[in-house]
């Protein structure tokens, strides 16, 4: 589907400096702290831009938000093509988090609605595998420009430029689905706001997202530099394969949340993902690079079913008019999970190492998403 291929490119680009971080720290000289700042801040990036214009595609159509995110993203690519000092750096993942924010609710609700009805189940599947493949082909082509390229910090941008320009042709193409049948309703700061409907069905399914994107900061902002330091592993494909590893298994979960059932794919989804990170934490114990990719395998697997049902739950109790405003919601608590515990993790880097640090993100992911499967088990949304 072409709006699912356009939701894949933007997401692409936010992913891309993952595997470049360590040529900007030996750059421009700054700590491990500072890396995850950088991190965060695009997520702080995504969270304004989901409670600020989560529901503007929602009045405006989704064609218009589209082409103001792929503006966004290649306004990223510009500050990282520049190559200008850290500032530069902050103002570029800013961009990219605002992009991204754009992207994660009004492209979800356009793969949704140009489904036709009887294809809706794989459009959702269609949804979050370009969310997470995206994410993870940002790091796989960045590694694979970066390491085997003359120009590291460069190319891998100037092809997401290009990219962004075919999804620009690509938007101008699709229908526009958010229509009004009276005057089109004031534009509106969302704030985090979630229809009465669907509040039983979002509490739950939003906890589990934000332990599983908890888990996709960890390997995003940490695993390139315990691969550096701790496993002596340089070579910036190999850093950005194991990062799209995880990516990749997650759209794998998402797939076999079908074959599972939303039910039951929320639950089981988090014992796979508790699975997956007692492994996670044995490979920093052990300094193992395979132990740690089967860790990040088995763990995607968890994180993509589990979220790809609480997305279809959430998307489905809400009413058509706020579909767009709910799912930004969703993503909202998502992104919070990716931003905080990164930095919490970069602060710890500094007194306890990035492979102690590591296992205290673990450890406390664990308990979470333990805690969330047992209660889904016991009481799983009445919705799905």
């Amino acid at each position: 589907m072409a709006a699912a291929g356009v939701f894949a490119v933007g997401m692409m680009g936010t992913t891309l400096p993952t595997p470049l971080y360590g040529l900007y720290r030996d750059e421009l000289g700054f700590s491990e702290l500072i890396v995850t700042v950088v991190f965060a801040v695009y997520a702080l990036g995504v969270i304004s831009a989901l409670l600020i214009a989560g529901n503007f595609s929602d009045v405006v159509g989704r064609r218009p938000v589209l082409f103001l995110a792929i503006g966004l993203s290649a306004l990223s690519a510009v500050c990282f093509l520049s190559e200008a000092g850290l500032p530069l750096l902050y103002v570029g993942r800013v961009l990219s988090g605002f992009s991204a924010g754009l992207f994660s609710g009004t492209g979800t609700a356009a793969v949704l609605e140009l489904a036709p009805e009887e294809r809706r189940a794989r459009a959702g599947f269609a949804a979050t595998a370009a969310n997470m493949g995206g994410l993870g082909l940002g790091p796989l082509v960045a590694g694979l420009l970066a390491e085997y390229t003359p120009w590291p910090l460069t190319l891998p941008f100037a092809v997401h430029l290009a990219l962004l320009a075919v999804a620009f042709t690509m938007t101008r193409l699709l229908p526009e689905t958010v229509h009004h049948s009276g005057p089109r309703p004031p534009l509106r700061l969302q704030g985090l706001k979630i229809p009465p409907e669907v509040r039983g069905v979002f509490a739950p399914c939003a906890l589990t997202a934000f332990a599983g994107f908890a888990v996709l900061g960890l390997f995003t902002a940490v695993a390139p530099d315990f691969l550096a330091k701790t496993l002596g592993e340089h070579n910036l494909a190999v850093v950005g394969a194991v990062v799209f590893s995880l990516f990749c298994a997650s759209t794998s979960g998402q797939l076999l949340m079908t074959r599972v059932g939303t039910r039951n794919a929320l639950p089981l989804g988090c014992l796979i993902l508790v699975v997956g990170l007692f492994l996670v934490g044995a490979s920093l114990l052990a300094q193992s690079l395979p132990v740690l990719v089967v860790g990040a395998v088995i763990a995607g697997v968890g994180q993509g079913m589990a979220f790809r049902a609480g997305l279809t739950a959430v998307s489905s109790a809400a009413p058509d008019m706020h579909r767009g405003a709910t799912i930004s919601a969703f993503f909202v608590v998502a992104y919070v999970g990716i931003s905080l515990p990164v930095v919490g993790v970069g602060a710890l880097t500094r007194a306890l190492g990035v492979a102690d640090a590591g296992l205290v993100l673990a450890g406390c992911v664990i308990l979470l998403v333990a805690a969330v499967g047992a209660h889904l088990w016991r009481r799983p949304p009445a919705v799905v």
